[in-house]
């Protein structure tokens, strides 16, 4: 679609564009059998999918850290919507040790799992490891998440056997993913505060969410799993993701100001992705205002991603 279909907000070939809102792409959707995880609903695009997705039906579990913050976002939604489903579980996606306590205290409520929006991240961070000693953008954009899945698989796939409804995965990516360092992951300087940029180790974590949304999209296609993963990006939406963002930034927004979307656009592709009819069976895609786009090669690389995943494994094993 290009900068024309953003700025012009012409749709695509999915009926949908930049100017789409996420009431808009889920407009008359039934999702009152669907129960989902969104991480990070508590605010952004995040809590607007959960808002959009209880409207539609869906029993919405919104995973956050800020336990505050999580009961307001629940009852802010209630209150817009009485009939709403929304329950809060406390996560920090940033911690290996917190990622397995949800899964264990999700898995323990004994509900089925559809959809799992892999939403929460971090943008532009000053170097700073997790407490698990982990570079914190690829902890908490990527390696929580790639945790997380891994831990909600066998739900997912116990759900769509049981009900016949696919399951969807949605990893949040970004076109940052294309910004990254020269050999795409920095596999042997991950945690290495030398050689740091916060914007090239924010594209390393999106193009990580890119990868593995492929590779696990190959093999549940090999197994013959009726479970989709995609990626996305949401566009350039103003968030509190941008509290790290300096001078140059703050330049670049006020000379594009024409391509910036509002929550309820930015939210729209990924509920468009998780909830949509015209999706089913679609997986290992990338989308982009609703619609399919090209990635970098890097994040087409096979290898790459193989490699990625071994790496996580090992990665997440070491830590206690």
């Amino acid at each position: 679609m290009g900068i024309y279909g953003m700025v012009t907000g012409k749709p695509g070939k999915s009926g949908f564009g930049s100017a789409s809102t996420a009431e808009d792409v889920t407009h008359s959707i039934d999702a009152n059998h669907l129960t989902a995880i969104i991480t990070g609903g508590t605010g952004g695009i995040g809590l607007e999918t959960a808002r959009v997705l209880a409207m539609r039906g869906a029993h919405v579990i919104i995973a956050a850290r800020n336990e505050k913050a999580g009961n307001e976002a629940k009852e802010m939604i209630r209150q817009m919507n009485p009939n709403a489903r929304v329950d809060f579980l406390q996560l920090d996606v940033s911690s290996i040790k917190s990622v397995r306590s949800f899964a264990h205290e999700f898995l323990a409520l004994n509900v089925p799992l559809n959809i799992l929006i892999n939403n929460a991240g971090v943008m532009f961070c000053p170097f700073k490891l997790s407490e698990d000693g982990i570079e914190s953008q690829f902890a908490t954009n990527y390696i929580g998440h790639f945790l997380l899945t891994n831990l909600l698989l066998d739900k997912m796939k116990t759900t769509t056997r049981e009900s016949g409804t696919e399951g969807r995965i949605v990893n949040l990516s970004s076109i940052a993913h294309t910004y990254t360092y020269p050999k795409g992951i920095k596999f042997d300087g991950i945690n290495d505060p030398e050689g740091y940029s916060e914007k090239k180790a924010y594209g390393q974590s999106k193009l990580a969410n890119l990868l593995h949304s492929n590779a696990l999209s190959r093999r549940l296609q090999e197994e013959g799993v009726n479970i989709t993963v995609n990626s996305l990006h949401p566009g350039l939406v103003t968030t509190n993701l941008f509290r790290h963002s300096g001078f140059e930034m703050k330049i670049f927004k006020a000379l594009s100001f024409f391509l910036w979307k509002d929550i309820p656009k930015g939210a729209a592709t990924t509920c468009y992705v998780a909830l949509h009819t015209d999706l089913k069976g679609v997986t290992g895609k990338y989308f982009s205002d609703c619609n399919i786009m090209t990635t970098s090669k890097l994040a087409t690389d096979k290898s790459l991603a193989d490699k990625l995943w071994d790496f996580s494994i090992k990665l997440i094993d070491s830590i206690p």
